[in-house]
């Protein structure tokens, strides 16, 4: 992707496996043009923050969504959601915490750090290809962010 192709959904997911289904979802949903793929939480937010490889992105140019996972190597998904949500330039971005976890002190510890919505990451193939295009098509379609200079 050239760096003036805005990206619209950052998925952070350092399984193959979930990154296959989570791409086939976001397909079915025809929701596949502007993706950026982060395997740990550092390059997250080396992405977001626009630092080390991502020093020539602009802080401006922010995903419409994140699709974080909660187990991450580097960062965890906690430390990167904290992160975003405690920076006033990436505050608003939605985090949906897509995970394994059915922890609740997992989910209580995401909703605290500020995400948007926790999601357990079905077991079933066909179920989580659904999950993930019905909520690429709510984040994408259906919710309404605030103006970016708001």
């Amino acid at each position: 992707m050239n760096s003036s192709t805005p990206v619209e959904i950052l998925i952070v997911e350092d399984n193959p496996n979930d990154l296959e289904m989570t791409m086939r979802g976001l397909h079915k949903a025809r929701l596949v043009n502007h993706i950026h793929v982060a395997r740990d939480g550092e390059e997250a937010l080396d992405f977001v923050f626009c630092q080390g490889a991502h020093a020539g992105r602009t802080i401006d140019d922010q995903p419409k969504v994140i699709l974080l996972d909660l187990k991450l190597p580097k960062v965890d998904g906690l430390e990167v959601l904290a992160r975003l949500k405690a920076d006033p330039r990436t505050r608003s971005i939605p985090v949906v915490m897509l995970t394994s976890s059915q922890e609740q002190s997992d989910l209580l510890a995401s909703y605290k750090n500020g995400v948007n919505s926790y999601i357990v990451k079905p077991v079933n193939f066909e179920a989580f290809v659904q999950a993930v295009a019905d909520l690429g098509m709510y984040w994408m379609l259906l919710n309404q962010p605030p103006a970016a200079n708001d």
